[in-house]
C-alpha cells in the first residue's frame, strides 16, 4: 500500500508530509516526494485530513478479562480482586475465553493497538484468537504461587512454559512472542521468583509482573523482605536478567527507578486502572528523567472498562501535571513514544514501532477531520489531548488491515460479541 500525500509521524515525534509505502510486512520507502514507481506498492491510499502514526502497544492487559467489564465497581483493589474477581475467573474456561479474547482484540485494533502484551490463563483461547486476528501478542501463562515452600519445577507452569516457548514463541512470522510470568511479590515466593528468571534467561525470552501497584503492597513487602521494596526484591533474586516489564510501578522509589534503568526494565504505566482503583499516581516524570523505558498499558478492563489506549495516552501526558503542579512534565511526544516506540522496546520488537524504510508495517491511520480537531494548530498536540478513539480509520499489522472503517478483516465481530456476551451471562449466573 502506498498513503500518499499524508501527514506521518517520523521517528523523532515531529510531522513530517509525504509518501509512506509498504511491501510485504515491512515499511520499504518513507520520502517527501512521490517514489519512483508508485503503481508497484498496490493500492494507492490518499489521505487527505487524516495522519499516519506508528502502531501503539498495550502493555500490559489480561484480555479474557472483557468478560467483567463493568462487573466490579467502587472497591479497593484487594476486596476487589478477593470478592469480586477470582470467583468469577474460577468459572471461565477455554471455551468462554475464546470470544472474550477476540472482542478484546477487535476493541484494540479498533482504536490502533498493534501489540500487546498479556498476562493471563487459557493459553489455548488466546494463541486461537491471536493467530486468527493479526495481531502482535507477547502472551504469558499466569503464576500465582500461594505455597512458600513451593518449587517451580513442581508447578505445572514450569511445563507448560517450556511446551509454550518451544511450539509458539516467534511464530506466526514473529508476531506470537511468549514470556514468562510471576504475577507480584505477593503471590509468589523467593524460590520461584529466582528460578523463573533463570528459567527466562535459560530459555531467551521474557518475563512481566506486577510491582507496586498499591501502597499496602508496596509497604508490606518491606516489611516482609527486610526493608526492600518489590523491585529490590526482585532485583535481589536476579530476576531482572531477562528483559521485563513491570506493571504499574505506582510506589516505586527512586532507588526502583535506577534498577529499572540499570536493569533494561519497562515500566507499563497504567494511569486510568490506577485512578479506577485508587491506586495513586505513578512517579513517571521521575522515571523518564532517570531514563527509564516508560510503556503503557490499560491494565484489564474489569479495572479500566475499555482498551482504548488514546485515552490512556491522554491520561499519561494530563494526570502528571496536575499532580506534581508542572505543567512541562510528560509532553505529548513523550506520551506518543510511551504508546509506540517505547511500547515495541517492552516486547523485544527491534524492528517496529516507528515510521522508517525497514521497519514492520504497523501502522494507523487517524481522521483529523472531526469538530474536536479543529482548528489545528499543532497536529501532535491534537493528537494528544483532541483525539478519540474512534477517530482511528485503519489499523495495519505487518502489512495487513486487519481494521479498517468500521470493518474489521480477520475478525466476526458480531460473533464476537454474542459469544462474549453469552459466556459472561452464563457465568454471573453460576456464581
Amino acid at each position: 500500500m502506498l498513503f500518499a500525500n499524508i501527514d506521518y509521524l517520523d521517528p523523532n515525534f515531529e510531522v513530517k508530509r509525504g509518501f509512506v509505502g509498504t511491501d510485504g510486512a515491512k515499511i520499504t520507502y518513507v520520502g517527501n516526494t512521490e517514489p519512483q514507481d508508485p503503481q508497484g506498492f498496490g493500492e494507492r491510499y490518499e489521505s487527505k485530513g487524516k495522519m499516519l502514526i506508528p502502531g501503539m502497544y498495550n502493555t500490559h492487559a489480561h484480555i479474557p478479562m472483557t468478560l467483567l467489564r463493568g462487573y466490579a465497581e467502587g472497591l479497593s483493589l484487594q476486596d476487589w480482586l478477593h470478592t469480586k474477581i477470582f470467583p468469577f475467573e474460577g468459572k471461565i474456561n477455554n471455551e468462554s475465553a475464546y470470544p472474550a479474547t477476540l472482542l478484546a482484540i477487535a476493541e484494540m485494533l479498533r482504536f490502533g493497538v498493534v501489540g500487546v502484551t498479556d498476562m493471563y490463563y487459557f493459553d489455548e483461547a488466546r494463541i486461537r484468537a491471536v493467530t486468527e486476528s493479526g495481531i502482535k501478542a507477547n502472551l504469558c501463562s499466569g503464576l500465582m504461587v500461594f505455597d512458600q515452600e513451593a518449587e517451580y519445577s513442581s508447578l505445572p507452569n514450569f511445563k507448560r512454559n517450556e511446551d509454550l516457548v518451544r511450539e509458539h514463541h516467534n511464530t506466526l512470522d514473529g508476531r506470537l512472542k511468549i514470556d514468562l510470568n510471576i504475577h507480584s511479590e505477593y503471590i509468589s515466593n523467593p524460590k520461584v521468583v529466582r528460578a523463573v528468571g533463570e528459567h527466562a534467561v535459560e530459555l531467551g525470552v521474557q518475563t512481566h509482573v506486577h510491582v507496586s501497584e498499591t501502597k499496602a503492597e508496596h509497604e508490606e513487602c518491606k516489611e516482609r523482605r527486610g526493608g526492600l521494596t518489590p523491585t529490590q526484591y526482585f532485583n535481589s533474586l536476579d530476576f531482572f536478567k531477562a528483559p521485563c516489564t513491570a506493571a504499574h510501578c505506582v510506589w516505586a522509589e527512586p532507588e526502583d527507578w535506577k534498577i529499572f534503568k540499570e536493569c533494561g526494565v519497562t515500566v507499563s504505566s497504567n494511569p486510568a486502572s490506577n485512578m479506577k482503583l485508587a491506586s495513586g499516581f505513578a512517579p513517571i516524570p521521575g522515571m523518564l528523567a532517570a531514563g527509564v523505558n516508560v510503556a503503557l498499558g490499560t491494565d484489564g478492563v474489569a479495572s479500566n472498562n475499555s482498551h482504548n489506549i488514546l485515552k490512556d495516552v491522554y491520561l499519561l501526558a494530563l494526570m502528571h501535571k496536575g499532580v506534581s503542579g508542572d505543567p512541562t512534565v510528560v509532553s505529548p511526544e513523550q506520551a506518543l513514544a510511551a504508546a509506540t516506540i517505547n511500547g515495541a522496546r517492552s516486547q523485544g520488537r527491534a524492528d517496529c514501532g516507528a515510521i522508517e524504510a525497514g521497519k514492520r508495517a504497523d501502522l494507523v491511520v487517524v481522521d483529523f477531520c472531526s469538530p474536536w480537531m479543529q482548528p489545528i494548530h499543532n497536529m501532535v498536540n491534537n493528537l494528544v489531548f483532541s483525539a478519540q478513539g474512534t477517530d482511528v480509520v485503519l489499523t495495519m499489522v505487518d502489512g495487513e488491515v486487519l481494521y479498517r472503517d468500521g470493518e474489521y478483516l480477520t475478525i466476526d465481530i458480531q460473533r464476537a460479541i454474542h459469544g462474549a456476551k453469552q459466556a459472561a451471562a452464563e457465568i454471573v449466573a453460576s456464581l
